[in-house]
């Protein structure tokens, strides 16, 4: 019924002025009644009969206990508040009930500010995390670069693209101690290293032009800064955020490295014919540095103890909760291996096209090969992002099947376009971008798997072991492609070898999808109390 905040103003019923109140009654009624109830012709007579209890108080604001109310006075004054009473009597048990109902009130207006102010400064916390990470793999995607600076570097010495390939595989070693620093010692430590390493490694390059100078200075140094400052950047950001989240924010943040070369290409391009490599080399390496140890400072792990907004907050009898697996025990699970294979055959496929991307360009578009570069890099980054919101939806399994198909059918229209030599540049361009899209997709979907499978408290360690099918699919499909093309003379082979390895994995990754299980309705249902458990017990402590 509406009633007034404690007595029912306006109400036949009231008990306000009645005969039998007890002099507790009145004096309670004193100290919680405020001004707006002075019209209240019962309470004047309740005044009026007990004006000793009244003497000397003024009621020029609300005086409610302990203030409990009295935001909710100021904003609701004269406006009734709906409570509803299952007791008529006594009154003093209806006070009682009206001054602990006004206290929890009180206090639950307090705890849900807090908790929105807290959960509002999680959130930008959070997306810091993922700001940093995604402004740390932003810098270290020179790696995919790489072949606009491989026209200058092999007019230093033939094998140009073994600094490439050395890097690839120092990328995924690195990628394994990088992990278990981040595990150990957080992820600010392990991103700063990376990028010193790279800086360094480029410094190398820029004061030598000799073969093994370059294969220490990008394939080891800079190869192993990008492990480490990879390795730090996913981990801390997926920790973040709830399992729902996991392939979006992993797209987000892996999106930087593939993203890169947008704007890399061109200031590639400028540097290296206003300056010559070697000064190339030496700007790009102390922007890394400064870069990469910035954006370093803001990436941490969350508090122990941290529960991710939107995490499930019931326990029913069908949840599943991922067991935080160790190194050891997740190189039992026959699912690495799986991972592993697919993940080693669509990266290594991806990148013989994007290592070669801008000499096969330059064959359509001459000098402008560059926009063909910085075209794939949109879909490799885009890639990773929309696999990664698809596969929140549909599964990663289901995904990774798709991708995997479709990037062995791009392989294989690659191979007329690739051996032709009055190829458009609109198709090189397209099939460049579909390409870049489906590798992309890869650096998306295995974080993903490797928290759904073997969970987040040695992630870093566990991810690294499975990226190391990146690097050595690098290496070894990347070599095996510039051995096929220099035996057979072109693309052919090669491109046709990727194709059949890819629907090969897209068979394998069915395997990687979750069994179905018959759960029975009552078996689903959210493990809850009845009403009655609720109630306090008499005689009960």
């Amino acid at each position: 019924m509406q009633i007034c905040p404690f007595y029912g103003q306006a109400d036949e019923k009231c008990d306000v002025g009645s005969d039998y109140l007890s002099t507790h009654d009145v004096r309670t009624i004193s100290t919680l009644c405020s001004h707006r109830f002075c019209d209240c012709e019962k309470f004047e007579r309740l005044q009026s009969q007990y004006p000793e209890m009244f003497m000397g108080l003024r009621f020029s604001r609300p005086v409610v206990g302990t203030e409990i109310f009295a935001e909710d006075q100021r904003m609701s004054a004269h406006k009734p508040i709906d409570i509803g009473f299952r007791n008529k009597w006594p009154l003093s048990f209806r006070l009682r009930y009206l001054q602990h109902h006004a206290a929890l009130k009180s206090s639950s207006f307090t705890s849900i500010n807090t908790e929105v102010t807290m959960q509002q400064s999680t959130m930008r916390k959070a997306w810091s995390v993922v700001i940093a990470g995604t402004g740390i793999n932003l810098a270290l995607g020179i790696l995919y670069a790489y072949s606009m600076l491989k026209g200058d570097i092999g007019k230093l010495f033939s094998g140009a693209g073994d600094p490439y390939a050395t890097a690839c595989l120092s990328f995924a070693v690195a990628m394994i101690l990088g992990g278990k620093m981040q595990d150990k010692l957080g992820p600010r430590l392990t991103a700063m290293l990376g990028g010193l390493l790279v800086g360094a490694g480029f410094i190398l390059c820029a004061q030598t032009s000799n073969y093994w100078g370059w294969i220490l200075g990008f394939g080891v140094f800079a190869g192993a800064g990008f492990g480490f400052g990879y390795s730090a950047a996913t981990p801390p950001a997926l920790k973040w955020f709830s399992p729902t989240k996991t392939g979006l924010i992993a797209g987000i943040v892996v999106s930087g490295f593939g993203i890169a070369p947008v704007y890399l290409a061109p200031v590639s391009k400028y540097l290296l014919g206003a300056y010559g490599l070697h000064t190339t080399m030496m700007v790009l390496g102390i922007a890394f540095i400064v870069i990469v140890c910035g954006m370093a400072l803001m990436v941490v792990n969350p508090p122990a103890g941290y529960v991710p907004a939107g995490a499930p907050a019931l326990v029913t009898c069908s949840t599943k909760t991922v067991e935080d697996k160790s190194p050891g025990q997740m190189l039992k699970d026959g699912r690495f291996y799986t991972c592993w294979i697919t993940f080693f055959v669509g990266a290594g496929a991806g990148l013989m096209v994007i290592g070669s991307i801008a000499g096969i360009a330059k064959q359509s578009m001459g000098e402008m090969a560059f926009i063909a570069v910085a075209v794939m890099a949109l879909g490799n980054a885009s890639g990773r992002v929309v696999a990664g919101v698809l596969s929140d939806k549909i599964g990663r399994a289901n995904t990774l099947t798709i991708m995997l198909v479709f990037q062995a059918i791009l392989m294989l229209v690659a191979i007329p376009v690739v051996t032709s030599a009055d190829s458009s540049a609109v198709v090189v361009t397209l099939l460049a971008t579909f390409i870049g899209f489906n590798y992309g997709t890869n650096l998306s979907l295995f974080p993903s798997f490797a928290k759904d499978f073997w969970g987040a408290k040695n992630y870093g360690m566990n991810y690294g072991l499975l990226f190391s099918a990146w690097g050595i699919g690098a290496f070894v499909l990347v070599k095996l492609s510039a051995a096929l093309n220099a035996k057979f003379g072109g693309f052919t082979l090669s491109f046709a070898t990727a194709a059949v390895m890819l629907l090969v994995g897209a068979m394998m990754s069915r395997t990687l999808a979750p069994k179905k299980t018959a759960v029975t309705e009552e078996a689903t249902q959210p493990l809850a109390l009845e009403d009655e458990d609720l109630v306090p017990q008499r005689g009960g402590n």
